[in-house]
């Protein structure tokens, strides 16, 4: 493909809440065995983009330790390749970055020293399948400067949480407001872009002459009637996790037959790390409903629609009801979990009792050290 890849990673929110004091939002378990970044970096490689950045900051250790072999995304070759951008100390800059234009803006030599025409610009807690091929056939066609891939956001109350578009009938931006309190619109951007690279270049070099850091601020919404910006909608399957609400319901939309078997038995399927773990142990007692139960878990209770991920178990009598279960988590008998998320590498005490709210989500998170029974 005629392009490279950006992939932004590096940020933090604290509408994660406890969910992020120790990994990036891109690195966020999804689904049983994935992390949210998988889904840009698997539509990167399906799409041919053979030369892809990812740029992180914030609690990167995790992520890091995620991306240290390219090969899962077959991104292991002589041509191109996954190159890992931490903010750097220079003679010229001592700062982290400042934000998502300033992210890209610390690394330009990555943009320079590339010979492709076009830049594909992706968020990494963007859960959906998209080719980005398509993108750039309609952003050629349309002889747009910039092209913003949108969707509509079924929840008006949660458009608060995106930038949020008008378009004209020929689908040129007209209008881009950033995370408003409140908005008439629901078109949302997904946070994907693609942009000619000469001219990236020239309007991230702009914008650190005059301080400017974001790129949807300073740079689309401040051009939106200067530059020739269009929208590329679509209407498949698209989630962003910047919340621990958003988090919870993306999980537990795996739950659903037809979410799993579109991102993972239709081709091109989501590519991850994979991980030397036995496949999971169910023993005699256990009663296990709609749930997805990933590698490593051994279970002795009751779960019903929840998702567990690796290495999780679960002692007698246990009762697990409509929630996230995160990697390495040890609980102990006769405990009932219902509308949760269990941090990772939790140790939950025997005869324990954790039950969110209708509509709310508890994030349970356990300080205890293992200990034998």
């Amino acid at each position: 493909m005629r392009a490279i890849g950006i992939i932004l990673a590096g940020g933090n929110n604290n509408r994660m809440r406890e969910l992020s004091n120790k990994r990036a939002i891109a690195a966020m378990p999804i689904a049983g065995s994935y992390r949210a970044i998988d889904f840009a970096l698997s539509n990167m490689a399906n799409s041919h983009i053979q030369k892809v950045a990812v740029l992180t900051q914030y609690n990167a250790r995790s992520l890091n330790e995620h991306l240290s072999s390219s090969k899962w995304w077959d991104f292991g070759r002589k041509q191109g390749g996954l190159y890992v951008f931490t903010p750097t100390i220079t003679k010229d800059n001592s700062l982290w970055y400042q934000g998502t234009a300033d992210a890209i803006y610390q690394n330009l030599t990555f943009l320079k020293n590339s010979h492709e025409p076009y830049v594909v610009i992706a968020s990494g807690d963007g859960i959906y399948k998209l080719d980005y091929n398509k993108v750039l056939e309609y952003h050629i066609a349309k002889r747009a400067d910039v092209t913003v891939v949108c969707t509509t956001c079924q929840d008006q109350s949660q458009v608060e949480r995106f930038g949020v578009l008008r378009m004209n009938e020929d689908c040129r931006i007209e209008e881009f407001e950033e995370k408003p309190i409140v908005s008439s619109y629901n078109t949302v951007s997904t946070g994907i872009y693609v942009i000619r690279r000469r001219q990236l270049i020239e309007l991230i070099e702009r914008a650190a002459q005059e301080g400017r850091h974001d790129f949807v601020n300073d740079i689309l919404i401040r051009y939106k009637n200067l530059k020739r910006i269009y929208g590329y909608k679509i209407d498949t399957y698209w989630n962003n996790i910047s919340t621990a609400e958003a988090y919870y319901q993306t999980n537990m939309d795996f739950l659903k037959p037809e979410i799993r078997n579109y991102f993972f038995k239709q081709e091109p399927g989501i590519k991850t790390k994979i991980a030397d773990v036995p496949p999971a142990k169910y023993n005699p007692g256990a009663d296990v409903k709609n749930s997805l139960v990933s590698s490593g878990c051994i279970i002795n209770g009751t779960v019903e629609n929840s998702v567990l991920f690796r290495d999780v178990f679960v002692g007698n009598n246990c009762v697990i009801k409509n929630s996230v279960i995160l990697n390495d988590v040890y609980l102990g008998d006769n405990t009932h979990i219902e509308n949760c998320i269990v941090e990772s590498r939790d140790t939950i005490r025997a005869n324990s009792y954790y039950c969110g709210e209708e509509g709310e989500v508890k994030i349970v998170v356990e300080k205890n050290e293992r200990y034998v029974l």
